[in-house]
């Protein structure tokens, strides 16, 4: 057994033994025996109120505003206020919020979520159509959306029955279903707003806390509901995890530590994914970490911004830390703070792994696994135990199970290649109104993944392929599904297959074999210029293959995705 690993079996074992913050205890939840950690918050409420006890430290920066974490609460308890008296929000009542990440995401996030409400955050790169698609199956009474998403769903908040506020407004607000951020808060002296606990809902670990919309292999989001239990216990379990690091890398921590640099992270990844709203935003607050919000990833403004705020940390897709390190102004800019480049989201690529070598002076590289439905939750390494197995996703948490199956669902040795089904007190029970899909993917509090891997002898997680028709871009998930079934309303597409096509940078782009109808065709602007009207620019295909033949099919009449992948692969290395 290697240094490493030893030393992260002892560490976990101190962490969990009887008296320690991460003691774990055995609870049964609809017949199922979970382990959970005794010393978890109750409810998200009691989670976030951690951070208040930071007070004038300072929190959040965007642009040439800031927020102690005082200020930042003061925000949070007005929305939450009236939210409840000016809206009537009730408890279990769904309260969207979809916009570009500004502070007032966070606020509205944690008002929501703090008053029993059911927070619904939604993918903001979506159009028309996707936007309404997930307000109307939440259910949503409010939707928190910036000028653009406002613009989108205006003309139908009558017909979907919920009101809008608009966050940092750039035209007028012409209608009756709603009013600026602004108006909405108006009415409030912000200091003279009540404790929280004072006109708020009693909550409850088994109370709908959050609904998170996932790319499904069927075309239409899932909404993945979470409970105040699942949240509460992924944060402990975050947590562990980088106690766990700490204990583990002690060299590096000190090198921390003593830089003079206090811990600041750069947030250039969306709030509406797990990776953003969990490992940064909630973490932070919790922890007493400040946070400086990027209004868009740009790899020059981010590398100012290193220099002028000192910042320590930035945690992004991998094409965003190779964006960073490639830049041709890294090198000459001080980025002496600097200590963690992580990607997440989508498997780091060696040549990031190589410039995280040679770019950061002292080096502090994690990586992990997990998923909507996980609540961002699986495994997770950094330091000593990510240069051991680079390739790997990390070790598991101790709450949470982890085997392989085979195609038929039967469990596989361990050891052994399959698909990856997780279970914990983390993983979501199912989707939102949406039972099939719901017995789909989850059986007896297991979830089955789609990902392809395994665990070694050692402990350490591998993921190696997918099994459900997803494209990972950049970190963004594609459903094959949806992207197809846009090209079907198509007039001249008799059958399309949406697939991955490799890219150094990206990791995956999104390919798409065409086969017209009779006496029909389209050039490639034209199929292109059709789907960017439908779907989030992210989805769009980027490569085009026209065929002159049908795709090619099994026995049972589904198309060979993976032989439409190769074959396109082999065409364009001719």
């Amino acid at each position: 057994m290697s240094d490493i690993v030893a030393q992260l079996a002892e560490s976990r074992d101190q962490l969990i033994q009887a008296g320690a913050p991460f003691e774990l205890y055995e609870q049964s939840y609809n017949g199922i025996v979970y382990k959970l950690y005794k010393n978890a918050p109750a409810t998200v409420r009691e989670s976030l109120a951690v951070g208040r006890h930071h007070g004038d430290a300072l929190f959040l920066q965007y642009q040439d505003q800031s927020w102690t974490f005082s200020e930042f609460f003061q925000g949070v308890d007005a929305i939450a206020y009236q939210l409840i008296h000016h809206y009537g929000i009730a408890k279990g009542d769904r309260v969207a919020i979809a916009m570009r990440n500004y502070p007032e995401w966070m606020m509205a996030f944690a008002a929501a979520i703090s008053i029993g409400a059911v927070a619904v955050p939604i993918n903001s790169w979506g159009q028309r159509d996707e936007l309404l698609y997930a307000l109307q199956d939440c259910g949503a009474s409010v939707v928190f959306c910036d000028q653009q998403r406002f613009d989108f769903i205006a003309s139908d908040l009558n017909a979907i029955n919920a009101k809008a506020v608009v966050v940092r407004p750039t035209a007028d607000i012409n209608s009756e279903y709603a009013e600026s951020y602004e108006q909405f808060l108006s009415a409030l002296e912000l200091k003279s707003v009540p404790a929280l606990d004072e006109f708020s809902f009693e909550i409850k670990p088994e109370d709908p806390a959050m609904i998170l919309y996932t790319s499904g292999t069927t075309g239409k989001p899932k909404g993945a509901l979470s409970y105040h239990r699942n949240i509460t216990q992924v944060l402990m379990n975050f947590e562990f995890h980088a106690t766990q690091s700490a204990m583990t890398n002690g060299e590096a921590i000190e090198k921390m530590m003593t830089s003079g640099f206090a811990s600041k992270s750069l947030l250039a990844v969306p709030l509406f994914h797990v990776s953003g709203l969990y490992a940064q935003f909630l973490l932070s607050l919790r922890g007493g970490r400040a946070i400086h919000m990027m209004y868009k990833w740009d790899p020059a403004k981010a590398l100012a911004l290193i220099e002028s705020e000192r910042i320590t940390t930035l945690s992004a897709a991998p094409s965003m830390v190779l964006d960073l390190l490639d830049h041709p102004d890294f090198d000459s800019t001080d980025t002496a703070s600097l200590m963690v480049a992580s990607g997440g989201g989508a498997a780091s690529p060696p040549r990031m792994l190589q410039l995280v070598k040679e770019k950061i002076a002292s080096p502090y590289p994690g990586s992990g696994y997990g998923l909507t439905e996980t609540n961002a939750s699986c495994c997770s390494v950094t330091g000593a135990g990510y240069w051991y197995k680079p390739r790997s996703s990390g070790t598991l948490s101790p709450v949470m199970e982890f085997k392989t199956c085979d195609e038929s669902g039967m469990d596989l040795a361990t050891g052994e290649k399959g698909e990856i089904w997780l279970r914990s007190a983390g993983v979501v029970d199912g989707y939102w109104n949406n039972p099939e899909a719901s017995a789909k993917s989850f059986v007896d509090g297991w979830f089955a993944t789609g990902d392809i891997g395994y665990i070694d002898d050692e402990g350490f997680v591998f993921i190696v392929d997918r099994a459900k028709d997803i494209i990972i871009r950049g970190g963004e998930n594609i459903s094959a599904g949806e992207v197809e079934g846009c090209y079907q309303d198509h007039p001249a597409v008799r059958e399309s297959a949406a697939f991955a096509v490799a890219h150094d940078t990206l990791g995956e782009e999104l390919g798409l074999a065409v086969y017209f109808k009779e006496g029909k065709s389209a050039d490639e602007a034209e199929l292109k210029a059709f789907a960017k009207d439908r779907l989030a620019h992210f989805k769009v295909p980027t490569h085009y293959w026209l065929l002159d033949k049908p795709l090619p099919r099994n026995p049972a009449n589904k198309i060979l995705k993976k032989q439409v992948r190769d074959d396109y692969a082999k065409l364009i290395k001719a």
